[in-house]
């Protein structure tokens, strides 16, 4: 009788110490870096498609290809492993080589502007549409991550729930932070009267 009364006060013990919500929370984070992972992925597979459509236009900038091309290499010889999401230090090295590879793309783009024939060309447009579509799917993608890291480390501060992170070993998350805080948090300065 008295064993029988120790499982079921174990049982209940156990079913408040939200050691499954922490195994549920932490394969949901895992599945939200997965689809970042694939965005990423896709638009590092656009990369060389635009840089040899952009290269067919003989006058383009190319210090901007090769700002690319390397912001590309970095991005991509980043081993990324699920102790990533473990290591506040990896993370973030990985999210700066993502943010060059993105600013990298934005100023191609940009520059792009310049050269009437490379925006009449079909495939270049075609590329243009795709990257942008890429970018809406990192967003998003980034978007479901935060959202799962932040249910996970709100679960890991909670109490009781805490005391259970604290036994198994569970820690809190990195997560996506903005590359300039600083910078973005600065008002711009507006003068009219400049010419």
């Amino acid at each position: 009788m008295a064993r029988w009364f120790l499982v079921v006060l174990c049982a209940l013990g156990l079913s408040g110490c939200g050691y499954n919500d922490f195994q549920r929370l932490d394969e949901q984070t895992k599945s939200a870096w997965s689809e970042v992972l694939n965005q990423y992925q896709r638009r590092a597979d656009l990369v060389p498609n635009i840089v040899a459509t952009v290269k067919g236009e003989a006058a383009f900038e190319q210090e901007t290809l090769t700002k690319v091309i390397e912001a590309r290499a970095k991005a991509t010889s980043i081993q990324v492993t699920p102790e990533t999401l473990n290591n506040p230090e990896a993370f973030q090295k990985f999210q700066a080589a993502q943010g060059e590879l993105g600013s990298a793309l934005s100023r191609l783009m940009v520059v792009s502007e310049r050269y009437p024939t490379l925006k009449a060309n079909e495939g270049f447009r075609d590329l243009r549409v795709q990257l942008e579509g890429t970018e809406n799917r990192i967003t998003v993608a980034r978007d479901r991550y935060i959202k799962a890291v932040q249910e996970y480390n709100v679960k890991i501060r909670s109490i009781p729930t805490n005391l259970t992170a604290m036994v198994f070993g569970y820690q809190v998350k990195p997560n996506f932070a903005v590359q300039n805080e600083a910078a973005i948090s600065t008002p711009p300065v507006v003068d009219f009267n400049k010419k």
